[in-house]
């Protein structure tokens, strides 16, 4: 059973966590005591009805104040397919959390109130999706019963996002009318659309098509562990534990070890300690080489007819997720997959109007949530592919090395 991660993004008070509540609710997804403890502290109690949104909104000042702050985190499985939920905050200043839960997600939904229809932090999130290449987009149209079920309502953001989905270059877009409060269209088609034809959102998440996004025609691998026993019964063994990126691995192929750029043999491929023939991504695996080669934690294996780039100096679209300003010279982490290297920020070119997507010149530093193409110099060799061929080796993180907290949203280029 496949797994779907997806996350839920748009402007405040839309409904996103009361969605997220909705499909775990109608789908059973929710064990009793939860429930229970959910009607205890519920605000609707007068009307009858229960708060969904404290489903996802743990952090107390979020239930004090009604509103997401934190990426909230949820899991639940129908007997089609395995989900994971990321509810993102709908405020401005919180949209570091919302790249951050988008960072790994194959599907975003974008939430726009029918009464309001779409508002600059629904552009907002929609170019986040077009940056990170979010391969597919969701326009759940919520609040239906507060417009009537108005199918023109409904025609008109359609066409109104489908601008804006042109101008961000956003392909496979998927419109539903519904109603998180109530629960028309979420698990169950609505009688209340009969001019809507389409899937309830639950069976359209079951069902969307995800081998597609698997890219199997360029074989990376990055070491994260090296598996030395020097027992007795294995007192030879050296195997390099790691997930495959992308691409397809067989036992046979030449490959190339980055940076050393040394050519061997793979010997043997293994599975959960099963030898077989073949790997190919998403597996975490174990690849033996013919040669014995020092190979540490952060190096790639690639095959020797496919490349990607090595260097130490490199031009990023960056994201700025700290609260202290950016400045050109500061200095770093790098984290990219398992490899961690030192880096500076040497230069600012330019920077990117969330809202427009024009060019902006930087006015010093930079600031919370501001977007700028950068040119990062590391102390170390990196691996990596244009973030725009092969996402899952060419995105990274910047870390604060006296905080270790995360900076910035790197995507390579």
């Amino acid at each position: 059973m496949d797994i779907l991660r997806f996350i839920t993004a748009g402007s405040v008070d839309d409904g996103k966590s009361t969605l997220i509540g909705r499909l775990l609710y109608d789908s059973k997804s929710i064990l009793a005591d939860q429930l229970e403890a959910i009607e205890k502290s519920t605000k609707n109690k007068a009307n009858g009805e229960i708060d969904l949104a404290l489903l996802t909104d743990g952090l107390r000042a979020e239930r004090e104040q009604g509103i997401t702050i934190d990426v909230a985190y949820r899991y639940f499985t129908t007997p089609r397919r395995k989900f994971i939920i990321a509810d993102a905050p709908g405020h401005v200043q919180y949209t570091r959390n919302m790249i951050t839960g988008a960072s790994n997600a194959s599907l975003i939904i974008v939430l726009i109130d029918a009464r309001q229809g779409v508002v600059e932090q629904t552009r907002r999130h929609s170019i986040i999706a077009s940056l990170l290449r979010i391969p597919h987009v969701v326009v759940a149209i919520n609040k239906m019963d507060l417009v009537d079920f108005s199918k023109e309502v409904y025609d008109q953001i359609v066409a109104d996002y489908s601008e804006v989905a042109r101008q961000l270059n956003l392909k496979d877009i998927t419109y539903i009318p519904m109603s998180a409060l109530q629960g028309d269209n979420i698990v169950d088609a609505s009688a209340k659309t009969p001019w809507y034809q389409g899937k309830p959102l639950l069976e359209f998440l079951e069902t969307i098509e995800l081998s597609k996004d698997v890219n199997l025609e360029d074989p990376r691998f990055q070491v994260q562990y090296v598996i030395r026993p020097q027992t007795e019964d294995l007192h030879d063994y050296r195997g390099y534990a790691g997930k495959v990126i992308s691409g397809i691995y067989k036992k046979g192929d030449k490959v190339l070890v980055l940076p050393q750029q040394i050519e061997t043999t793979i010997s043997k491929l293994e599975i959960a300690g099963v030898e077989t023939d073949e790997i190919f991504a998403p597996q975490s695996a174990v690849i033996h080489l013919q040669d014995d080669i020092d190979i540490s934690r952060g190096d790639s294996i690639v095959r020797v007819d496919n490349v990607p780039q090595t260097a130490t100096e490199m031009e990023v679209l960056l994201c700025w997720l700290d609260d202290k300003p950016l400045q050109t010279g500061n200095k770093y982490l790098l984290q990219h997959n398992s490899r961690l290297v030192k880096a500076m920020v040497r230069n600012l070119e330019y920077k990117l109007d969330v809202n427009t997507l024009q060019r902006q010149p930087v006015e010093g530093s930079v600031k919370l949530n501001e977007v700028v193409k950068a040119t990062i110099k590391t102390a170390a060799p990196l691996v990596f592919d244009h973030y725009e061929q092969l996402s899952g080796n060419g995105s990274a993180i910047l870390v604060d090395e006296t905080s270790n907290s995360t900076v910035a949203a790197v995507l390579l280029s």
